[in-house]
């Protein structure tokens, strides 16, 4: 209903690339695959783009009783670079309060969100552009979702804790713990001769690691493996549930509530 608004939601079809320089999402791989795969949501360009993030943080800061508050939040990216990260196109779609974080049971959080999204994709929303003074039939995507590691591993559905956690290596994750501090260490995606390869003392037990990094599965390699996982009910018992091989050849919790996504 903002007639500058309006117009700058086209902005990244008139954007004109420069070879080998990402100036806007539009540039990138993934907007270009949305493109191809789907031309019925791209003939439209007023077709919203979304990204989602999620994080928490305790509102009543550091010093008082421990309160995990999780915002999920989602930009538009039709915008044009210096528009899509200004505050007021930035939307607060919900707030899930603590006092604990929501772990795995974030999907049954999610659920309206998710059914809207899937909404919007197949039927859409009758919506006025007021810049051309006429209605059209507005559909959106959820392009991506940006997260740090442990807000990845509960929005993915694979644990990011533990030997396994790398969600690119998986099951041919190679890691291994440090001896001084516990942790999980993963050398798999350094160049074959950084000098990290070749610590046989620090790093390993009288070997140097020559493997390169381990094949990434495609989205539709995903796409085949995940549904075998099954459901599992979200509540107060999630927590407990496991599939067979947790650990030991996988790292997946559930079959993340984004996998609905019909695109």
């Amino acid at each position: 209903m903002s007639p500058k608004t309006a117009e700058h939601m086209t902005w990244h079809q008139s954007h004109h690339a420069i070879d080998r320089v990402m100036v806007h999402l539009s540039d990138g791989e993934a907007w270009k695959h949305i493109n191809s795969v789907h031309p019925h949501f791209s003939a439209e360009s007023r077709n919203v783009r979304l990204g989602l993030c999620t994080d928490g943080f305790n509102p009543f800061g550091s010093f008082v009783a421990p309160y995990s508050c999780w915002l999920v939040i989602l930009t538009v990216y039709n915008l044009p670079p210096g528009m899509c990260m200004r505050p007021k196109f930035v939307f607060l779609s919900m707030v899930i309060p603590g006092p604990s974080s929501p772990g795995q049971n974030i999907d049954g959080c999610l659920r309206p969100l998710i059914d809207e999204l899937t909404q919007l994709w197949s039927s859409g929303a009758l919506t006025c552009d007021i810049s051309r003074k006429q209605n059209f039939v507005m559909r959106t995507a959820l392009m991506w979702t940006i997260n740090d590691f442990p807000a990845y591993g509960m929005v993915s559905g694979w644990s990011t804790h533990g030997n396994l956690a790398c969600p690119y290596c998986m099951e041919n994750n190679k890691a291994f713990t440090l001896t001084n501090r516990g942790e999980a260490s993963v050398h798999h995606f350094l160049p074959p001769n950084h000098r990290y390869k070749k610590y046989k003392k620090d790093f390993f037990v009288g070997r140097v690691e020559k493997d390169v990094a381990p094949p990434r599965l495609s989205g539709e390699e995903l796409h085949d493996v995940v549904p075998g996982y099954g459901d599992i009910v979200f509540g107060l018992q999630s927590g407990k549930h496991k599939f067979l091989g947790f650990s030991l050849t996988h790292n997946r919790v559930k079959r993340s509530i984004f996998w609905e996504l019909p695109y």
